[in-house]
């Protein structure tokens, strides 16, 4: 793999004031790149700059000579699902990758790369034992959380981009110290919160944050790779599996039990879906590991040891 630093190439990150968006500018600038950040954000600050998220306008100018483009843009899934939220998450995907496709089109000199954000929820839920979905074999699933991966994925695939090589990241849970959901599970293991939820049979995968930025890197510079990746980490657990980890590692004193007729009601005060944690996601990263991708965090284990010793 080279060395971003280089040519101190343009790296742009449309959505990069998210959770995701901030890990890869960071992990982007140590390598030597130039990053240019663009947010729905009024702050002004250096290489950051400012669009709706819906229409062309002075920002397109940032994407010529980009060595990649990177959009994490989308509202928060940790919401309920009412009918203005549902229209929020689905927009706020749809539209900007829309834009974007007409941004590149209209570049002298496009992004060498387009990498767009996805989900590994398009997969069915994943009962038992069965095989794991991979990008080749992988069943797509149903209801609203897959409707809206779908529409998302066709709006990326939809323009004519000759110039500039495309992937979708169908991206797992993602585990940081810093945003996303794992601070909020480790702060409610400590309450005791740490058994199987639900039944605790339903397929997690995962992906250290440190894995998440190399897995984007390592596809920018495989300059012959192109369509879907699953971006997660080689070995999925159980639900229980995981709070059995988290048990381990934090040792609460008193553990108390999380039944599903519980958890919609926690979710109902916490104004968000059980959704988010009663899904079986089982997934593999086939297509990486083909490539030789190595995973400094294969095992959950390791993750959250390190994570937990961040902390």
């Amino acid at each position: 793999m080279h060395s971003f630093s280089e040519n101190k190439p343009k790296i742009v990150i449309a959505g990069g004031t998210g959770f995701l968006g901030q890990h890869l500018a960071s992990h982007f600038r140590t390598l030597g790149c130039r990053v240019i950040i663009i947010s729905r954000s009024t702050v002004r600050q250096p290489d950051h700059v400012q669009w709706d998220a819906r229409s062309i306008g002075a920002w397109t100018s940032e994407l010529e000579g980009a060595a990649a483009l990177i959009n994490m843009t989308g509202r928060s899934v940790d919401c309920r699902y009412t009918d203005a939220n549902k229209q929020e998450i689905l927009s706020s995907r749809v539209d900007s990758t829309r834009v974007l496709g007409q941004a590149v089109a209209t570049c002298v000199n496009p992004p060498q790369v387009w990498l767009n954000a996805s989900t590994a929820t398009i997969y069915a839920h994943s009962d038992g034992w069965q095989r794991a979905n991979t990008e080749t074999d992988g069943k797509i699933g149903t209801g609203f959380s897959v409707e809206v991966a779908k529409a998302w994925e066709a709006a990326f695939w939809a323009p004519e981009t000759p110039a500039t090589r495309r992937v979708v990241l169908r991206a797992s849970l993602v585990l940081s110290t810093n945003g996303g959901a794992f601070p909020i599970m480790t702060k409610l293991a400590k309450r005791g919160l740490c058994t199987p939820q639900g039944n605790g049979y339903q397929w997690i995968s995962w992906l250290h944050i440190e894995d998440f930025c190399r897995a984007v890197e390592f596809l920018i510079n495989e300059t012959e790779q192109a369509g879907t990746f699953n971006i997660c980490a080689p070995t999925p657990l159980t639900n229980r599996d995981f709070n059995a980890l988290l048990t381990q590692q934090l040792r609460p004193l008193i553990r108390f039990p999380q039944p599903a007729w519980l958890l919609e009601i926690g979710a109902f005060l916490l104004r968000t879906e059980t959704e988010l944690i009663l899904k079986s996601r089982k997934v593999v990263p086939q297509r990486l590991l083909d490539l030789g991708f190595r995973f400094r965090y294969p095992t959950c284990e390791r993750a959250v040891t390190n994570l937990l010793q961040l902390t």
